[in-house]
């Protein structure tokens, strides 16, 4: 099975409301839908989409790397193919690693005739279970906690959802306490809040925030510090019994340290970040098998990238929530996303990704000259 053709689709998807936080703000999502084709007539897909202020790279200059890189693939059989993928790229331009490895990911599972989550457990056993839903727990998307509204909570676990996520940190930490105080008596029992500071504090303010937290039904605070450091981090944890979560101050720390000091309960894992699905998958197994919880959450990625997420969710084959509602931000998307209802994402059990791009999407060749 070689890959005869890649092609592109540029997109610039626009937001219902601009995703807002600490760290900034975006008003769409651009990416490049990557489709693979094999002289087989199967067809791969991968999603493109660099993280909003993750790199100084330009839209012009990931276009361009991406279509190089697909080009290259061009007579190479898929399995070979996905050897290609060199740690050099992973990290220097990890979106673009990601849609390759997805689509030629894809592709193999079509030929394996197993879903995606299957063939990345390497669990051979569930093909007997071909009629079982391929569904996972995810938490609800409500964004900034400054400007949710009471209804929209009542709306979410009304919708299922046993986990509400809320940004924090774009204003006084009292002003979020009391957000948070005044929203958890409208709170129905058993619901939880799930909170991202995206870094917004200073060590004390991030104490002063966990101690305004107490007693309310918060699960998990996810990058609280500004300057995160291994001892700053234990410390915030040893003081909560709100479980303290780290994403992008991963990169910052040494993860052989995290793994061995354990500083912190959780560990949000982003595909996008990591360069792929199997690196994230191989970082989730060493991270639980070190007592950490993972999460895979998104950041509003179109249909595509969503999918290949929940496919890593999947398996991970875990009890928590994942981040992975976020499609309902977009006004329009690239193709059917992930069904979400009742406070659980389901994927068709299907063979390969399980995602159709939209009929009415315009590819182009990669050896054509457009450069975005």
């Amino acid at each position: 099975m070689k890959i005869r053709s890649a092609s592109l689709h540029h997109y610039r998807l626009p937001l219902r409301t601009a995703w807002v936080t600490a760290s900034g703000a975006f008003a769409r999502r651009e990416g490049w839908l990557l489709r693979l084709t094999t002289d087989t007539g199967r067809k791969g897909h991968g999603d493109c989409a660099p993280l909003p202020g993750s790199s100084s790279a330009t839209p012009a200059d990931t276009a361009s790397e991406l279509r190089t890189r697909a080009r290259r693939l061009i007579g190479v059989p898929a399995g070979d193919a996905l050897q290609t993928i060199d740690s050099a790229l992973r990290r220097h331009a990890p979106a673009v690693s990601l849609a390759i490895e997805t689509a030629l990911l894809d592709l193999l599972a079509q030929a394996a005739g197993l879903p995606l989550a299957t063939c990345l457990r390497g669990d051979q056993t569930s093909a007997a279970r071909r009629d079982a839903p391929l569904t996972v727990a995810v938490n609800a998307a409500l964004g900034s906690i400054a400007e949710v509204r009471d209804d929209v909570l009542r709306t979410a676990t009304a919708e299922g959802f046993k986990v509400l996520k809320l940004k924090v940190g774009m204003a006084d930490v009292d002003d979020d306490v009391n957000h948070l105080q005044r929203l958890a008596k409208v709170l129905p029992a058993a619901i939880c809040l799930r909170l991202d500071a995206n870094r917004a504090w200073h060590r004390r303010d991030a104490e002063r925030f966990l101690h305004g937290c107490r007693g309310l039904p918060i699960e998990m605070l996810e990058e609280p510090l500004a300057e995160p450091g291994l001892e700053q981090l234990g410390n915030l944890q040893a003081a909560t019994g709100i479980a303290i979560a780290i994403d992008e101050s991963a990169s910052l720390l040494t993860f052989a340290d995290i793994l061995r000091s354990r500083p912190v309960r959780r560990l949000v894992i982003k595909p996008t970040r990591t360069g792929g699905l199997l690196p994230a998958l191989a970082l989730a197994r060493r991270a639980s098998h070190a007592g950490l919880q993972c999460i895979v959450t998104s950041s509003v990625e179109s249909a595509c990238g969503v999918t290949a997420a929940a496919q890593l969710a999947l398996a991970l084959d875990n009890d928590l929530a994942h981040g992975l509602a976020t499609s309902g931000w977009l006004v329009r998307n690239t193709g059917v996303p992930p069904i979400v209802g009742s406070g659980r994402l389901t994927l068709p059990n299907a063979a390969g990704l399980a995602f159709t791009p939209d009929e009415r999407l315009v590819f182009s060749d990669v050896s054509d000259t457009d450069p975005a």
